[in-house]
């Protein structure tokens, strides 16, 4: 069906920046039939501003890349077997994929062939908001009812939500992801049973798309209530299945922690991070720092600048900051659980404490000790094992004085370090 043209304004709306709508009307200049598809569609009709312009198209990929090619357009073939051709237009890309239809799907990825069915290409797409497409005339194609799902905040599978999963088991991750930002009220009951009957397809995925999505459900709105559904529908417990403290990460979110995925995951997971961060193969900055979050010292908000000194000289501030959030959370998810009033513990409200905290260690310079084993050699000790002990014995006073002391009250200290060797 096509809906009411004044939905859209002309060539563009609200949401398309100047540049993109310069870019469409060269794309539809190639390509006349070409729709808005996905994303973009549902942005416009909620007058957000637009990420990613996809659009779509009956022509097939060869055809697209040569047209691109003819019209001096940059083209480059991201996703030949797929459809879908990239033009590159003052350096922002524009997505332009073939009409399909799934010929064979096997839950993880599905074997493609060419239509010219609109409405076909429509059925094979995951939830009905993002089934929508907008013609260069405004114009909105919408064959399954997804407008109006939009403004209702429902997010529906189109047609049969089993059949949808049997596609592709990714999709009972989405269907949180985009029932976080777009739903309102209850979740649609026959996505949650669907999702619940067939939560073990989640095994057919690769880890890396499961911690795609899972991280942008971590961080993404209403996080809380979508790990709790997620939890009582069963699938928390087959992507965490080392445990899942979900009043914890709770209490991180409601305190108001940074939208930090490995953070999040270090309040809701239990068990041997090293091995969850593998298991989800993180990147190593990201396993490094849920590792760091998870262990090591707490700093005490009564703590001294020295003492903060001492524990930034060993490790970053960033890591620091986590504990000191996940300390929070396992304060305020303890009260929670065994009702414990403020009053009814020593420090009170500490909240404004953590936050205290949190703001001087961001503001503290990280301290380096200035002396290197090149010191120690240059004020005169011989090469060996010692040089390095003779070291830590400096570094130690260093850090027993609060990381202050300047390079040359530690050449000194080496100095006396070096003479009581010698006697």
């Amino acid at each position: 069906m096509k809906a009411d043209n004044t939905l859209f304004q002309n060539k563009g709306s609200k949401g398309l920046t100047a540049a993109q709508r310069q870019a469409l009307d060269q794309i539809w200049s190639i390509f006349p039939e070409a729709r808005l598809v996905g994303g973009v569609v549902r942005d416009l009709l909620m007058q957000r501003p637009v990420a990613d312009v996809d659009l779509a198209t009956p022509e097939p990929p060869e055809r697209v890349l040569d047209l691109l090619v003819q019209a001096g357009v940059k083209a480059v073939p991201t996703g030949l077997s797929h459809g879908t051709i990239t033009a590159v237009i003052a350096s922002a890309p524009y997505e332009i994929t073939t009409l399909r239809r799934d010929t064979e799907t096997d839950g993880r990825h599905a074997v493609v062939s060419w239509t010219t069915d609109w409405r076909e290409d429509a059925a094979r797409r995951d939830f009905t908001i993002n089934a929508m497409s907008r013609d260069k005339d405004g114009g909105l194609h919408d064959y399954f009812g997804g407008q109006n799902d939009l403004t209702q905040g429902l997010v529906r599978f189109v047609g049969d939500a089993t059949t949808r999963i049997e596609e592709d088991a990714l999709r009972i991750l989405r269907f949180f992801r985009f029932q976080g930002r777009y739903g309102a009220g209850m979740p649609d009951s026959q996505a949650m049973q669907a999702i619940t009957r067939h939560g073990d397809l989640l095994t057919l995925l690769s880890v890396e798309r499961v911690w795609s999505e899972l991280q942008r459900i971590l961080t993404g709105p209403s996080a809380i209530s979508q790990i709790v559904l997620m939890d009582q529908c069963g699938v928390l417990s087959r992507l965490l299945p080392e445990g899942a403290d979900v009043q914890r990460f709770t209490s991180l979110v409601q305190a108001g922690a940074p939208a930090n995925a490995p953070l999040r995951l270090a309040a809701l997971a239990r068990g041997n991070k090293t091995i969850l961060a593998r298991r989800l193969k993180l990147s190593k900055a990201e396993e490094a720092f849920l590792v760091a979050v998870s262990s090591g010292s707490v700093p005490s908000v009564e703590a001294t600048d020295d003492a903060l000194r001492r524990l930034l000289a060993q490790e970053p501030a960033e890591s620091l900051i986590g504990r000191v959030w996940l300390a929070q959370a396992d304060r305020g998810a303890d009260r929670t659980g065994k009702n414990i009033n403020a009053a009814d513990t020593p420090e009170g409200d500490d909240t404004t404490g953590y936050e205290a905290l949190r703001a001087r260690l961001a503001a503290m310079p990280r301290p380096v000790f200035p002396l290197a084993g090149r010191d120690v050699l240059a004020a005169g000790h011989p090469s060996g094992p010692d040089v390095g002990k003779v070291l830590q014995k400096v570094q130690d006073w260093w850090m027993q004085n609060g990381c202050t002391a300047s390079r040359d009250a530690c050449l000194a200290q080496l100095s006396a370090a070096l003479s009581e060797n010698l006697e």
